[in-house]
């Protein structure tokens, strides 16, 4: 069968006059969107034009749910309660929900930002915290994460999984993300980015930062946007996919063709 696999980008992430990226360049790149939803970026302004342009073009909406931590872009580490994160993630998701329905859309998954989203794959009560609020508000929403315990979460309660490989970042043996204050932790290089994204696409593998290979049956590859680069990387990543054989498409026709 053909290699089939969702390309998403982090959008909307701008706040009032200031923008990060271009995110109308990558809406002609990628099939899916992860779209701020107020608290590491977005405003209702740019929660109402992101879901107004991915409507036009067909792109799967998805809410990308922060840290209340505007300041530092949701990549802080914060003490929160369970009960905090599962209030947070049900504001938020309802708050773009409302935009996309509005604009003759909806919300198509949740993949947690940041901080958070490093979090909930090894905190299991963040994990549970994250599927109460998707199921209380609509159980038909996918959860996309890495491997860990919002993963296996999700899927004891019955929820999709769409699980995200992660191009442009290191990871450690155990499978997750080299900490940005670590050196390498970023990935520059193109011809790496685009090699690590074929290997994922085609053999469900990449190689961890001490030469371990590891398992990476990702649905979805994620191209940040928040570098001036941005936009070249992603055309050169999905045009290295397309001549690898491999079909771009949302990341829920992905999940539907594997059943």
């Amino acid at each position: 069968m053909q290699a089939r696999i969702d390309l998403v980008a982090d959008l909307g992430e701008g706040f009032g006059d200031w923008t990060m990226g271009d995110d109308a360049s990558l809406l002609e790149i990628v099939s899916s969107a992860n779209v701020a939803c107020g608290f590491h970026g977005g405003d209702p302004r740019i929660m109402d034009a992101t879901a107004r342009a991915c409507a036009e073009r067909g792109i799967q909406i998805g809410a990308h749910p922060s840290f209340p931590d505007l300041v530092g872009f949701g990549r802080r580490a914060m003490d929160l309660t369970a009960d905090e994160v599962r209030t947070d993630v049900l504001y938020q998701v309802g708050a773009l929900s409302a935009f996309a329905l509005a604009n003759g859309t909806k919300v198509k998954h949740v993949a947690p930002h940041g901080r958070l989203g490093n979090l909930v794959a090894v905190r299991a009560d963040y994990a549970k915290a994250v599927c109460d609020a998707v199921c209380s508000l609509d159980d038909s929403l996918i959860i996309v994460a890495q491997d860990g315990e919002l993963a296996d979460e999700a899927r004891r309660r019955g929820l999709q999984v769409g699980i995200v490989g992660i191009v442009d970042r290191a990871y450690q043996a155990d499978g997750t993300l080299v900490p940005r204050s670590q050196p390498g932790a970023v990935i520059h290089d193109l011809d790496t980015l685009v090699a690590r994204a074929i290997r994922i696409a085609t053999e469900s593998t990449l190689e961890a930062v001490d030469g371990t290979v590891l398992q990476v049956r990702a649905d979805s590859l994620l191209l940040h946007g928040d570098n001036a680069g941005a936009v070249a990387t992603a055309r050169a990543i999905r045009d290295g996919l397309t001549q690898a054989g491999v079909t771009i498409a949302p990341m829920a026709d992905v999940l539907a063709d594997k059943g």
